[in-house]
């Protein structure tokens, strides 16, 4: 089989094609890797930019406008990933200050408080799964199965059609990036997903 174009893949994995995803991935996983490496990421951090720039592509697989530009889409998602965590880790150095000469940071150390951080940041994201409804965490278990389960068995286990899949793991994960940014973290439990 001659090896499909960019935009079959796109439109093969928003119909819920597990192989034209992992296909897409694995076209392009050594370009957004390249980007976090080339922001002087540690492996940690580039890890984070890595599943936070795959993530954003899942979110938004099926609005992608122009398939073919895939890879573009890519690059500059996975740099305002990079940038977005600079930015986060910047804040958390209390005291920084450029103008310190000697005294001033190194902004490609890992902070010392960084596996604390990384433990807080887990905690608070299983506290919003737990959060979900009931469907929502069963489906998003299932999605992020290792080793990967395919849809048509998703649908089986969870007894709802298989064109449901994508749509309802994009609710859910919206309503989890919802909980991740309220201030108050009060729970959101609306309706059946």
């Amino acid at each position: 089989m001659a090896d499909r174009s960019i935009s079959e893949l796109v439109r093969a994995a928003c119909a819920g094609d597990e192989q034209a995803w992992h296909e897409i991935v694995d076209r392009h996983a050594r370009l957004v890797w390249s980007i976090a490496r080339s922001h002087r990421l540690d492996d940690a951090d580039a890890g984070d930019v890595f599943q936070s720039t795959w993530l954003r592509l899942v979110e938004n697989l099926h609005r992608l406008e122009q398939p073919d530009q895939l890879a573009s889409w890519l690059v500059t998602t996975a740099r305002r990933e990079c940038l977005r965590l600079i930015k986060r880790r910047d804040r958390e150095i209390p005291g920084a200050d450029a103008t310190q000469g000697e005294d001033r940071i190194d902004p490609t150390a890992t902070p010392p408080d960084a596996a604390v951080v990384r433990q807080e940041e887990h905690a608070q994201v299983a506290a919003a799964y737990h959060r979900l409804p009931p469907r929502c965490q069963s489906l998003l278990r299932l999605c992020l199965a290792d080793p990967p389960l395919p849809y048509a068995q998703i649908a089986e286990i969870l007894e709802i059609p298989l064109g449901s899949i994508g749509p309802q793991r994009q609710r859910c994960l919206a309503r989890l990036r919802q909980l991740l940014s309220s201030d108050d973290h009060t729970d959101i439990r609306a309706g059946d997903v």
